[in-house]
């Protein structure tokens, strides 16, 4: 009979001693806010990565829009199958780099789960309720895992979530989340780019001649070839120059066209009017979804944050469109 080999966690902790100097070790992390006693098998971030899946935010990006809005195909990317794209990038990249697989894979299941319905309509939607600074979905999806749904995660998967978008300052403190920024990029761009095709909105001979050559027809290839390292988390300067290209065509050919930038709008309004209804009726708010202790307007915003495209639909069907 073959015989199996026990990893428990003091193994796979001393595996990381092998991982590159820059890389995080389980071991030493900067540790949870509530002190836990540890898994006889699996490190922190495994263990983190394996509580975020089990979340109940995560299973709800099935049902959230990543770019096209209620698409007619059962084959657009919605915001977990991004979130899945992203995992597995962020990890081959981290593999590649000798780095903290486990670590990046449980920042990249997380880095979303903090967006409302309707994709990055929402921030849009919200962000007048939050001035002077608004209202990110990265800083929300560390208040879902703090908060609402409370994983007491480790300090290292909570930073990378919450500067994930190369928006965010500081930026993140491992190497691993910056992996997640590149695999987030990466995954979204050339996904949207096969969903735009989908829809009609671009075909093959769209995109300009330089992104063409660089990284091939729109397909699987794009992320290989836009998933180069250099001994550091960076792509070479040609491929960051294509990638940056093809970054202001999509937003141009395809993110604020016309009648996709009018199904926005629509989402928009849907949520500030769910905003708006739900500060002025805070008790129609499930317990599920509160922290009694925050402001009335943050309690709304994680409400409203929370739905999937199509309860956020049917709310709005059932309390504000009478008859």
């Amino acid at each position: 009979m073959e015989l199996l080999i026990r990893r428990d966690r003091s193994v796979r902790e001393a595996e990381e001693e092998a991982l590159s100097a820059a890389a995080a070790r389980s071991a030493q992390s900067r540790g949870r806010s509530r002190a836990e006693e540890l898994d006889p098998f699996r490190t922190a971030f495994e263990r983190d990565r394996d509580r975020i899946i089990h979340s109940k935010a995560f299973r709800r990006l099935k049902h959230k829009t990543q770019v096209f809005l209620n698409p007619e195909g059962d084959h657009y990317v919605t915001r977990l199958t991004h979130t899945l794209h992203v995992a597995q990038i962020a990890r081959a990249l981290a593999g590649a780099l000798a780095l903290n697989e486990p670590l990046a894979e449980a920042i990249a299941l997380g880095h979303d789960v903090g967006h409302t319905p309707f994709g990055h309509t929402g921030e849009e939607a919200l962000s007048p309720y939050f001035r002077p600074d608004g209202w990110h979905h990265a800083a929300q999806s560390v208040r879902v895992y703090e908060a609402l749904e409370d994983l007491n995660l480790t300090w290292e998967v909570r930073d990378g979530i919450r500067a994930h978008s190369w928006k965010i300052d500081p930026p993140p403190a491992t190497r691993e989340a910056y992996c997640v920024r590149y695999a987030d990029r990466i995954a979204y761009l050339s996904h949207d780019a096969l969903d735009a095709m989908r829809a009609g909105v671009l075909d093959g001979r769209s995109f300009p001649q330089a992104i063409l050559q660089r990284l091939g027809a729109p397909g699987r290839a794009w992320i290989a070839e836009m998933s180069l390292a250099k001994g550091k988390v960076a792509m070479d300067p040609g491929t960051l120059a294509v990638m940056n290209e093809l970054r202001d065509f999509m937003f141009e050919r395809v993110y604020m066209t016309g009648e996709l930038r009018h199904q926005q709008e629509s989402a928009v309004g849907v949520i500030r009017r769910l905003v708006e209804h739900h500060l002025a009726n805070p008790g129609e708010i499930p317990d599920t979804y509160r922290e009694h202790a925050a402001e009335p307007v943050i309690q709304v915003a994680d409400y409203v944050a929370g739905m999937t495209d199509r309860y956020a639909l049917a709310v709005h069907e059932r309390l504000l469109e009478p008859g």
